[in-house]
């Protein structure tokens, strides 16, 4: 039987990433301007690699080669084109990220012969004065899209979040979209790599060069509506356990204590399930009692043949709990 899944950590150096990533993860040695981690990847030339058990040193891509249904379930197979259909990452934003939207899957599809991608956030740290775009704050069409873009008055048109810690987004394809400076955040999406770079504030590259945008492709990419609200609001609920957000796509939920406690779960349905630590330290039980201990910045995979029965958690720990498995 498979047994729960620790990956090799991808570390991406980006111009605007921090030192945050190594601290959370007890890398060492540290390393600066690392922005993201990679912690559960199928995107090509980024594929993970098992770090622990009898099948150390094996890729995500082998993996899902030798063991299939096994490890994906037979829904996930069955309906996904992507091999492995989520990407989940950590995200340190030392510097303002550009504004991007990410097309949804039937443009992606036409364009790119690729997934959409639709992606969620949750706030682990955030600086004072932190901020995320998310949404558009007014009417805007097209042609105004366009225009705003010539006159730099785009930023003028997006909804401007201040964020804390615990903060969580929703962004569905179409959902234009920047990480402020100060952000540290956890990233859960479909495995795309497709982004639509709308504005950069008039920065220059390492090399003294703009930064390609694409404006005409994201023009058609663009959910232009206005909805009531792009935080998602909800309630802390210590020692329960809590959906935070549940699409077509995955359904994320949250565990977090304020006491040592011991949570049974009801199994994955069928489907694999990837537990974030964000927070102190838990130890799984699986369906044939192998134990397994993660701690702040490690991710767990469960294959769908052997689900987590049981989390034990020390006292302030905070786990995202993600699985294909719709409510």
């Amino acid at each position: 039987m498979l047994y729960p899944f620790k990956f090799e950590p991808i570390l991406k150096e980006i111009i605007w990433g921090g030192d945050e990533i190594c601290r959370f993860k007890d890398l060492h040695p540290g390393r600066q301007g690392i922005g993201e981690s990679w912690e559960i990847s199928h995107v090509k030339d980024s594929i993970s690699v098992v770090a622990n058990g009898e099948l150390k040193g094996k890729s995500l891509k082998e993996l899902i080669e030798i063991y299939g249904e096994r490890l994906m379930g037979k829904t996930t197979v069955e309906t996904f084109a992507s091999p492995f259909p989520l990407l989940v990452k950590f995200i340190d934003a030392r510097d303002t990220l550009s504004i991007q939207v990410h097309p949804g899957d039937a443009l992606a599809q036409k364009r790119h012969n690729s997934s959409g991608k639709t992606e969620m956030w949750y706030v682990i740290k955030a600086k004072p004065g932190a901020f995320i775009y998310a949404g558009f704050s007014q009417a805007i069409t097209p042609e105004q899209y366009l225009k705003s873009l010539e006159d730099n008055t785009f930023i003028n048109y997006l909804q401007r979040h201040e964020v804390k810690s615990g903060d969580v987004f929703f962004l569905p394809a179409g959902r234009v979209h920047a990480i402020g400076a100060g952000c540290f955040i956890a990233e859960i999406q479909q495995t795309s790599n497709i982004t639509y770079r709308i504005y950069d504030y008039n920065r220059k590259d390492a090399h003294g060069n703009p930064r390609e945008l694409h404006t005409e492709l994201a023009k058609d990419a663009i959910d232009y509506k206005i909805y009531p609200g792009y935080k998602l609001a909800y309630t802390s609920k210590p020692n329960e356990i809590q959906t935070l957000v549940s699409c077509p796509y995955f359904t994320t939920r949250l565990i977090e204590t304020d006491r040592d406690a011991t949570v049974r779960l009801t199994g994955s349905n069928g489907s694999f399930s990837i537990y974030i630590c964000m927070e102190g330290k838990a130890r799984f039980a699986d369906s044939s009692d192998r134990q397994t201990e993660i701690r702040q910045g490690e991710t767990l995979l469960f294959p769908a043949e052997n689900p987590a029965k049981e989390i034990r958690l020390e006292r302030k720990s905070k786990i995202l709990e993600t699985s294909q498995v719709n409510e």
